[in-house]
């Protein structure tokens, strides 16, 4: 089996040095298995995705001295791959149409029963107000839709499992199972209005079609990982073995954002920083030298 892993940025803002630290790590751990490294475009909102941005990804991470194959694939293009996946789990009477907007949400959600938490890895925990109690049949709308996790989970003939190299943010690591994911994660949402699919959603058929085998990617992105095994079973895709990364963060331990631009890579670059010196900034040089 060929290692396969990628990176995936969205051209919203500019690459900081948590994003060269999770690229560089991605590409010589595929380099030191003979391997592949994919550069993915997630561009999948387009209100938010600039093409100068994108070109600004390309630059820095040539600059980086990372390759990979061409043509790069970009999300906006396989919205129909994204809208078969949908009719796959409609037909099985997986999905269900939500119109609530965040603010219903919030406001459902604000008196959780006793001990449920609040928030889950896609954001505050669906209350299932727009649940039907029977599976919904008919033509698949274009309206926003949910997964029916109960129902979901209730169609798996074996445990989910996944495989952690990495370590999640509690030290989670090896063979791990998620555990009550109607309470901790709740109904998420996969097709949202003006983008077609969810990260979740577009992800999982990403991965699957460039045949990943290896998800190198932050610790921010842990909780999420449950979710994606899910998709992948329900969906008949391999999961890939997951990797999770320490987070490059500021003075005061906060993690970078793409509004951070004082750590943005392009400064650095114009500021006459060498790739070796983001290396060393970011400790890829201690692993990889």
């Amino acid at each position: 089996m060929t290692f396969r892993t990628r990176f995936a940025p969205s051209p919203t803002g500019p690459l900081h040095l948590g994003h060269a630290y999770s690229a560089c790590l991605a590409h010589d751990m595929a380099q030191t298995q003979d391997g592949q490294f994919f550069l993915r475009i997630d561009d999948l909102d387009q209100s938010r995705s600039k093409p100068d941005w994108e070109t600004q990804i390309y630059e820095d991470l040539n600059w980086l001295g990372l390759s990979w194959p061409n043509p790069v694939l970009r999300q906006s293009k396989r919205l129909p791959r994204y809208r078969d996946a949908l009719q796959c789990l409609w037909n099985r009477g997986l999905l269900y149409s939500c119109n609530c907007s965040r603010a219903d949400i919030r406001a459902a959600a604000s008196a959780p029963q006793e001990g449920a938490p609040l928030h889950g890895p896609d954001g505050i925990i669906y209350p299932g107000t727009c649940r039907p109690e029977f599976p919904m049949t008919g033509l698949m709308p274009d309206l926003p839709l949910r997964l029916d996790m109960k129902r979901a989970l209730a169609t798996l003939k074996a445990p989910l499992t996944f495989t952690e190299t990495g370590s999640g943010p509690n030290g989670e690591a090896g063979q791990i199972t998620p555990q009550n994911m109607v309470e901790t994660v709740g109904d998420v949402t996969l097709a949202r209005p003006g983008m077609g699919a969810s990260y979740h959603l577009s992800i999982v058929c990403d991965d699957a079609d460039q045949e990943i085998t290896h998800v190198i990617r932050g610790q921010d992105l842990f909780e999420a990982t449950q979710i994606h095994v899910l998709l992948q079973n329900l969906l008949s895709f391999p999961t890939p073995i997951y990797h999770h990364h320490t987070l490059i963060r500021d003075e005061n331990g906060k993690r970078l954002a793409k509004r951070d631009d004082a750590r943005a890579i392009a400064k650095y670059r114009a500021d006459g920083a060498t790739p070796a010196d983001i290396r060393t900034i970011t400790g890829i040089s201690r692993l990889f030298g």
